[in-house]
């Protein structure tokens, strides 16, 4: 009977309960508000685009126009609406991006739980994720993309493969501390299986950690596939990705500079979003970073004489 209620409690020790997050979360404005803007820009990428002009529609008359109200961020050297390929644009980048961290974030939480629960197997996994990231990660895509071939799915293998190595160490960290608690001991000395502690236990406890990962990746994926896109190796044109915008524009980049400010921009404040989405969904599911946090907040207000 004592074991059977050690085995209950542990989710509820470890893991924020339902109304303590939501406390959490409406005790911490950045995350409210970056949420709120990265949504707007989500749905604005999925809305607009059946407002705006066709992506592919052509006018060589009116190339290279600055930004009127006609045209909100001008047109590009094919006289193509730069406002309409921004928006549909972004359903590429966006939803590759996100992808791209769904495959990443699901095989590193595999893998992390795998290795860090079972000593056995923890040994030559870890050899190969340290022999995966011990290449530069972009010299890595680079090498995935060009031996398999540029194309959608040529970076979504790519990019997964690099980042699967950085949540599989995360998510290992954390089992590797869950698995020394008592209550896990308690379940084995019951007769539990591995298998069924690994679910039951271990699981909810790394699921904040591995949504906190996924944010994290979202802003490196895009960064990477931004890179990608630029130097030909993601989506090709004439689908138009942030990416390959900046490709576009490079060559006008005097001449007409928001065709390079206009994408370059998108990516830099989605990047910023998502690392401050990221920073404080930590502080709010992850008790050691909250403590770091509220000791840097009161060491800020210590006065400067004590």
């Amino acid at each position: 009977m004592s074991v059977a209620l050690v085995e209950k409690t542990p989710s509820v020790r470890e893991a924020p309960s339902a109304g303590r997050a939501a406390k959490l979360f409406r005790r911490n404005r950045m995350l409210v508000i970056t949420t709120a803007l990265l949504a707007l820009i989500v749905l604005a990428v999925l809305v607009l685009p059946f407002f705006l002009p066709s992506v592919s529609a052509t006018d060589p008359v009116n190339r290279l126009l600055p930004p009127s109200a006609a045209h909100p961020l001008g047109t590009d050297s094919f006289g193509r609406d730069v406002l309409a390929r921004l928006v549909s644009g972004g359903r590429a980048s966006l939803g590759l991006s996100a992808l791209i961290t769904l495959c990443a974030a699901f095989t590193g939480l595999v893998i992390g739980l795998i290795s860090g629960f079972f000593r056995a197997a923890d040994a030559v996994l870890m050899r190969v994720m340290d022999a995966w990231m011990s290449f530069p990660a972009i010299i890595l895509a680079m090498a995935l993309a060009i031996s398999l071939g540029a194309s959608i799915w040529t970076e979504l293998i790519a990019l997964t493969v690099i980042f699967t190595p950085f949540t599989a160490r995360v998510i290992r960290s954390r089992v590797l501390g869950i698995a020394g608690r008592a209550y896990i001991g308690a379940a084995r000395v019951s007769g539990m299986s591995k298998g069924k502690i690994l679910v039951v236990h271990v699981f909810p406890n790394v699921l904040p950690l591995a949504l906190v990962q996924v944010v994290i990746l979202s802003a490196a994926a895009m960064l990477v596939d931004g890179a990608m896109s630029f130097l030909g190796l993601g989506i090709a044109p004439p689908t138009p990705t942030w990416g390959n915008m900046i490709a576009e524009g490079r060559s006008y980049l005097v001449q007409a500079p928001w065709l390079v400010i206009a994408p370059g921009v998108t990516i830099m404040v989605c990047v910023f979003l998502l690392n401050l989405i990221g920073s404080s969904l930590r502080i709010a599911v992850d008790a050691r970073a909250r403590t770091l946090s509220e000791m840097q907040r009161l060491r800020t207000r210590r006065p400067s004489g004590s």
